[in-house]
Formats: C-alpha cells, structure tokens, sequence
C-alpha cells in the first residue's frame, strides 16, 4: 500500500496514519517529523532546511522532493503512508511523477474532512513531546502520567502554531491552497473522502473500511 492523507492540521491525519501502519505493516512518512529530523541531524540538506525554517521560508518544493524521494528509495518495496506532504498543487504533480519514475504510485489518497470550530478545539487539548515527537490529547489520547511522555519521559509542550490565533490563520490558509490539490487528486480515480469529525476508534474503523473496499475493488 502507497497512501496519502490530505487533510487540514487537527483532522487526524498523524493519529490515523500511526494506526493504518501497524495495522498494515506500513511506514508512517511524516513531512513535518523528516523535516525537522533532517535539520537535527546536521547534515548538508538538514543545514539548508535550517536556514530556510530559521528565515521564516518555506522549504522549496526541489528540496522537499529530494528529501522525500530519498526516503522512499530507502524503504525498498515496503509500503507506506504519506501525512503532510503533497500540500500544493505543484508538489503533488511532482510527486506524482517521481513516484511513477521509481515505479511506486499512489494508489489511494484519502482525504479528511472536519467541521472548522471541532478542530479548534482539538488543537487546545493537543501536546507533544519535544523528544520522540509522539503526539497526545488532554480528553482523547492522553499520556498515561499527565504532561509526561509514555515513551521517553520528556515533558510535553504545545506547540507554537497550537495557540488559538495560529490555528485560525493555519485553517484558512489550508482551505485556501488545498482545493486546487483536492481538484487535482479527485480526478485521478483513487481518491476516498473521510469525515474524522468522530472519537478516534470510530474514526478508525471508517479509515479501514475504505481501504479495505478500494483495495478489494482493485
């Protein structure tokens, strides 16, 4: 399975994706955690990506594709779920071709949708932790020790672009640019809408009957 998720920030995207890839045997390809992993580890591309992020720029969409190609040739034939990334036009034309370069299309983006005042209040309750970057609810996925990552023990923050007036800008800006990609995708015959606006097992069980349906129908 090669998958993407589109889908405004707060819609589920990371907590699905986690779960279609134990279920499924997948790698979960986070933009957002490749990014920053990239720019930690110091490397050429890591430095070029901090000076893009620490300027307040966008990383250009030719390194983001190198980035992300050089991550899915290393996972060989193993399949996996794409989250952040394509988020423009262009790039999601770009990674349509790369992709069918190496021979790895797409064959199912799933796209979530989610009323905009429900995911305003997802964003109050959501932490992270700084260290292994797991993501956690205050009410829908909390840690087992409130405020303490379950996996390392690092205190968990929220994020910048969690405050509400971040997060108002964030959806606008998202419902602005992603219609043109949505256009592009529901075009192409393997596109699956979601509504995540439901408790995350419920959620859940939504995601895995539209990939088992379009999976067996292919």
């Amino acid at each position: 399975m090669r998958i993407a998720l589109l889908g405004p920030p707060g819609s589920g995207k990371g907590t699905q994706a986690s779960k279609m890839c134990e279920a499924y045997n997948l790698v979960h390809m986070s933009s957002g955690d490749i990014l920053r992993m990239e720019k930690m580890s110091g490397s050429a591309k890591g430095q070029r990506i901090k000076n893009f992020i620490d300027n307040g720029l966008l990383v250009p969409d030719d390194l983001m594709l190198d980035i992300m190609r050089d991550k899915i040739v290393g996972l060989g034939q193993q399949g996996f779920v794409l989250d952040g990334f394509p988020r423009t036009l262009p790039q999601a034309q770009a990674l349509n071709k790369m992709l069918f370069e190496l021979d790895r299309p797409l064959n199912l983006v799933l796209n979530f949708v989610v009323d905009p005042d429900i995911l305003q209040r997802r964003f109050e309750g959501r932490r992270i932790c700084p260290n292994c970057l797991a993501v956690y609810h205050i009410d829908a996925n909390p840690p087992h020790v409130p405020g303490i990552c379950d996996n390392c023990g690092e205190k968990l923050i929220t994020r910048d672009d969690d405050q509400p007036s971040v997060v108002r800008k964030r959806i606008s800006t998202y419902q602005e640019t992603m219609a043109p990609l949505i256009a592009y995708f529901a075009q192409l015959g393997n596109f699956k809408t979601i509504n995540t606006t439901g408790n995350i097992d419920d959620v859940t069980k939504l995601v895995r009957d539209k990939i088992l349906r379009h999976f067996e129908d292919d």
